[in-house]
């Protein structure tokens, strides 16, 4: 079942916007989530496909923990991303799967017509776990080492390296201007995404939707801080994947990008508005808000995806 959303009545709420700040880096394209709000682009901004290359075939994701977590924790992100490898129809809809195609459909797609190298079929999988319980790098990051942990999860060419920072793990910037980015190292053909867990630090910034009251929306798998960091992993590896050098789909600045995700920041069903998330589907049990159906029958809720040719942002309810 949905859930409508709830009023809103603009004189009495403050829409706090945060601006995203990004550090670019020599030989690497980023590309951060920004803070928790909806964005809403100027008229005459438009994403488009600036001739450069996309991840695409077979993807293979590695993943570096950094810090403390469970195996129930690890299971969360791991279930998602063996979700996003299966076929469209492999669970209930609306599913994972279907969410990736999306991105296939909207963005893989526009590769192909101009018969650019990428227009095959693309598909993320998982390859490797590596762990860092005792953060050899300490518990205070800059972004300027995110490389090396990047380069610690051992990310084949054309692959993506997942860094996921546990929750008493501080990252530059992390909060304050980001909750997540993504990289690469365009020598190697690699590119990484940087996600931290912000249930100790941020959760109405990084983890919202689900830190917010009214509506009230209840993480999938009842983590706060994981089911904001799964949020937060699929935004990122959007960007990574249709962005991964900085020549490739994105609007506005390259230094300071807004990709198929971050497009439509905010946005998670029809009708989100400004500190509204729009309609999510209920779980009966347990009273979860979420928008996509996974592995082993895992609720996930993902962000809307930016249509480049309608301007709007395509969403799974």
């Amino acid at each position: 079942m949905e859930s409508a959303p709830s009023g809103f009545n603009l004189r009495d709420h403050v829409l706090v916007v945060f601006v995203l700040a990004l550090l670019s880096l020599a030989h690497r394209s980023m590309g951060a989530r920004r803070l928790m709000e909806l964005y809403e682009p100027e008229s005459s901004e438009r994403l488009t496909y600036h001739n450069g290359t996309v991840l695409s075939g077979d993807i293979p994701v590695s993943i570096l923990w950094y810090g403390n977590f469970t195996a129930a924790q690890k299971d969360i992100v791991s279930d998602f991303l063996v979700s996003l490898a299966a076929a469209p129809g492999a669970y209930p809809s609306p599913s994972v799967p279907q969410w990736w195609s999306s991105i296939v459909q909207l963005y893989h797609s526009k590769v192909k017509a101009v018969g650019k190298k990428g227009a095959e079929k693309t598909r993320v999988f998982l390859s490797g776990n590596f762990s860092d319980e005792g953060c050899s790098l300490g518990r205070s990051l800059t972004l300027s080492q995110l490389p090396a942990l990047a380069a610690a999860a051992k990310p084949a060419k054309g692959g993506v390296a997942l860094v996921l920072t546990a929750q008493d793990v501080a990252v530059e910037g992390f909060c304050m201007s980001r909750c997540g980015m993504h990289g690469s190292d365009a020598k190697a053909g690699t590119a990484y995404v940087w996600v931290g867990n912000s249930a100790a630090q941020c959760p109405a910034q990084c983890a919202w939707p689900f830190k917010q009251e009214k509506p009230l929306v209840v993480p999938p798998s009842g983590d706060l801080g994981m089911d904001g960091l799964v949020i937060n992993v699929a935004s990122m590896l959007a960007g990574a994947v249709t962005n991964p050098f900085g020549d490739g789909f994105y609007q506005g600045e390259r230094q300071a990008p807004l990709e198929a995700a971050t497009a439509c920041q905010g946005v998670y069903g029809t009708g989100a508005y400004p500190g509204n998330a729009g309609k999510l589907l209920i779980d009966k049990v347990t009273g979860a808000s979420y928008n996509a159906n996974g592995a082993r029958g895992r609720k996930c809720l993902l962000p809307a995806l930016f249509d480049p040719l309608t301007s709007g942002c395509a969403t799974l309810v």
